[in-house]
């Protein structure tokens, strides 16, 4: 380790985000880079601890301390091909991870100033590209070949492991452009398009293939794939969010929150949306009801698109800034989590539940009914309990979008891709390997798992890459 003391001299120091002036007028990055030197700096504070709990918390299970003290050392090609060894696109993770490592951090646990891990992580793979480190792999096929369904986080991953263990690979995507979440979840000011595609790029030199507007069960059967194809992953994703039944559901103004980044992610790639389905916050007063990442997402895009007012409200408790007792380390932190987009300009709420929208004579939404609701833990430890107190009011709202995460009809999803015949319909299901039940399919991801982290997804593929090379090769 070449400065085992830098912890102790050098403070964290995060490359931070544009003026909120600046980025408000445009869907580019917020997030700014730091200079060469500073990154080394930043990296020097990475102590080489006897036990890193940052690798053993990353899903991925990256070698933080090796690739930080190369990083710190000057070392930038070296570092990047450890970091490649265990991350397939830290371009992706390095921009949009939550940094489990850096919750497990030893100087977040002790000093709570972890190492800016996802920083460097992506100041590796941004050298990588641009000093050329990084270069168009030529494996030897082995003749076999392999469909993947979705190209999501996940999908992307198996296809990018099978191709270069000598696989042919085409990747099936249903929407207009290959990544996904990536593409159509994650905004541009948080993930720009041109990362993605840069990727993209790179896999097709490296021989996979990619048919959009594909969508298998539809345009192209599943049963197809499986006569055609050696092997199928199925990574399709969770994408059916959880609704709200409540009385005014049906007005016009409430949305889901992906529909609505989604269409914003389409337009910025040029993708013409018809009037009648176009949906702006330009004027408008929004209320997104939800507080998580994706709610956070909704209001950085109406923000851009200039509405009136945005305001946040979530059933649970607001959670305390720094550090929750009620969460210690190894659990996730539960805490308050203030974004670039809350930044920008929103009004958040805890403790309110939803009750109603109410809306004018032509079928248009105009207010929302929420109330207070309390939480109490019994005594016997399980669940919090909800208890609503009837203390009411509205919301003037006309624009919601729902942001309550996703529900997790895993088999069924996969069901969906795979209407292969009667029976299969009835019994598919995936065992540990990421196999399912019908002979050479194998799923993974979010539409095995439910909803969950990039870089989980990412973790799921890799599994699943292996699973289906040993399976093709008889093991």
């Amino acid at each position: 380790m070449g400065n085992p003391k830098a912890f102790l001299t050098i403070p964290r120091q995060e490359a931070g985000y544009r003026p909120v002036h600046e980025r408000l007028n445009d869907f580019s990055e917020v997030e700014q880079i730091l200079n060469t030197s500073e990154r080394r700096k930043q990296a020097s504070r990475c102590m080489d601890c006897g036990v890193p709990f940052c690798h053993w918390a990353c899903p991925i299970g990256n070698k933080q301390p090796e690739w930080q003290d190369l990083l710190y050392n000057g070392r930038w090609k070296e570092a990047y091909r450890i970091l490649e060894q265990t991350c397939d696109f830290p371009e992706f993770t390095g921009r949009v991870c939550p940094a489990l490592c850096e919750k497990s951090c030893v100087l977040n646990l002790s000093a709570h100033e972890p190492v800016t891990i996802r920083e460097n992580e992506v100041a590796i793979i941004e050298a990588a590209f641009r000093e050329g480190y990084l270069k168009p792999a030529r494996p030897l096929r082995n003749g076999l070949k392999v469909a993947v369904v979705g190209s999501g986080p996940s999908g992307l991953t198996v296809a990018n492991q099978l191709n270069r263990r000598g696989y042919e690979v085409t990747v099936f995507e249903k929407d207009e452009f290959p990544g996904g979440l990536l593409r159509f979840g994650i905004p541009n000011f948080k993930l720009n398009k041109c990362i993605v595609n840069r990727r993209i790029e790179l896999m097709k030199k490296e021989g996979v293939k990619f048919r959009t507007n594909t969508y298998v069960g539809k345009d192209i059967k599943a049963k197809t794939l499986t006569g055609d194809f050696d092997a199928v992953c199925i990574a399709i994703g969770s994408e059916v969010p959880r609704d709200l039944p409540i009385p005014g559901r049906d007005l016009k103004g409430v949305h889901f929150a992906m529909e609505y980044l989604g269409q914003q992610n389409r337009i910025l790639e040029g993708i013409k949306i018809p009037e009648k389905d176009l949906v702006s916050a330009k004027g408008k007063k929004v209320l997104v009801i939800g507080g998580g990442d994706t709610g956070s997402d909704c209001v950085g895009t109406a923000n851009r698109q200039k509405a009136k007012s945005v305001t946040q409200i979530e059933i649970l408790p607001q959670p305390p800034a720094d550090f929750n007792p009620a969460t210690p380390w190894p659990a996730w932190p539960q805490i308050l989590k203030t974004s670039s987009s809350h930044e920008e300009g929103c009004t958040r709420r805890w403790n309110l539940a939803t009750n109603l929208f109410g809306g004018d004579s032509k079928g248009n939404l105009k207010s929302v009914e929420v109330e207070v609701v309390e939480w109490t833990q019994p005594n016997d430890g399980s669940r919090p309990e909800m208890k609503r107190t009837g203390k009411t009011e509205k919301i003037d709202a006309d624009l919601v979008f729902l942001s309550m995460g996703f529900v997790n009809p895993v088999q069924d999803n996969i069901i969906k891709e795979l209407s292969i015949d009667t029976d299969s319909r009835k019994n598919v299901s995936v065992d540990n390997n990421q196999r399912t039940s019908c002979d050479n399919v194998f799923a993974c991801g979010d539409a095995v798992s439910g909803a969950s982290l990039v870089v989980r997804a990412m973790a799921s593929g890799r599994k699943t890459a292996v699973a289906i090379d040993r399976f093709l090769n008889g093991f």
